[in-house]
């Protein structure tokens, strides 16, 4: 069986644009701030801490800062929640 060539080229492209889709998604999961760029600290500051944050994901994650952290921590990208 013959397989023209354009088809093939369609098939090539499609299957590398679906793993570029695959790369970039895979990517924009991992692009966190790392704590040092921010000045993660284990404790709160003036009150503030990482479970009062609208950046907070329960139990111990943050979805902009990369690692675990703390509830009780606090970091530049504080934003409070709003009441």
């Amino acid at each position: 069986m013959k397989i023209d060539i354009s088809t093939r080229r369609q098939v090539l492209r499609a299957g590398l644009a679906a793993a570029g889709a695959v790369a970039a998604v895979s990517a924009r999961a991992q692009d966190k701030i790392a704590q040092a760029q921010v000045q993660y600290q284990e404790t709160p500051k003036d009150g503030a801490k990482c479970s009062m944050c609208v950046n907070w994901v329960a139990p111990n994650s943050c979805k902009i800062v990369a690692g675990t952290i703390n509830p009780n921590g606090w970091c530049v990208a504080y934003a409070p929640k709003d009441s």
